[in-house]
């Protein structure tokens, strides 16, 4: 089985076709209860966005819950460029026999634009080349460590990543535009359940992922944070695929 969290659809998009490929299924950890069972499972894979060169919280913290396995175990995280020291970090919370990193198209609007068209499609076309080999490695059991580390790996997953959670996760600097028509869809798909509608305008309570969904999935482009993503373009899976 393999288990994934994912903002605007890239983990979502790598985890499905995995799953394809090597005959099992995904599911979205946010879909979930509990803990779940691992018995009789060949795979278990978690896949998942990095976050300022750390696991998505949400994935973190699901990992902490996972009973060790004699399924292969396998770990794919998705990243604009590196990742740091990531998957070294989340297999010590779960053990992970082969890792690896996804470069994906970024939906950090907050930190800059969005990529043209043109890499955009790009970089999926190699994601799609990327998947090929590590499926054919997980059906084979292949340990591997592939994954892209980047300069200052410790200093960026050890000290950035921490101050990250702690300061840069602010929900605050949300508000939705004039062009909001109070569609409720930010209400209905924030994973972490931080979005209410009064009025039929957004308002934000106090625990955000930092995944972005809201802004990047809005159909209207409506959500802002700050001044920071006004006049930036959006970035959604879905209008590639």
């Amino acid at each position: 089985m393999i288990f994934y969290f994912s903002g605007t659809g890239n983990s979502e998009w790598v985890a499905k076709n995995v799953a394809a490929k090597i005959g099992d299924r995904a599911v979205d950890i946010c879909s979930l209860s509990g803990a779940p069972s691992l018995d009789g499972e060949k795979y278990v894979g978690l896949v998942f966005p990095v976050y300022a060169w750390g696991a998505a919280q949400p994935m973190s913290s699901f990992a902490k819950t996972l009973p060790q396995t004699s399924a292969f175990t396998f770990g794919i995280c998705t990243c604009g460029a590196d990742a740091g020291l990531t998957m070294k970090k989340l297999s010590s919370l779960f053990r992970l026999e082969s890792c690896y990193s996804v470069v994906m198209p970024s939906n950090y609007v907050i930190g800059e634009d969005v990529e043209s068209d043109e890499e955009i499609k790009a970089k999926l076309k190699r994601a799609e080349q990327e998947i090929e080999t590590i499926s054919a490695e997980i059906l084979q059991k292949k340990r591997v460590y592939r994954v892209s580390e980047g300069s200052l790996k410790a200093l960026k997953t050890n000290f950035i990543n921490p101050a990250f959670n702690k300061f840069a996760r602010s929900t605050k600097p949300f508000y939705a535009d004039k062009s909001c028509t109070g569609c409720g869809l930010c209400e209905r798909t924030c994973p972490a359940g931080t979005i209410k509608l009064v009025n039929s305008s957004p308002t934000w309570g106090k625990e955000c992922f930092q995944c972005l969904r809201c802004i990047n999935c809005c159909p209207e482009g409506a959500i802002q944070y700050g001044k920071k993503t006004e006049g930036r373009g959006r970035y959604n899976i879905k209008k590639y695929l």
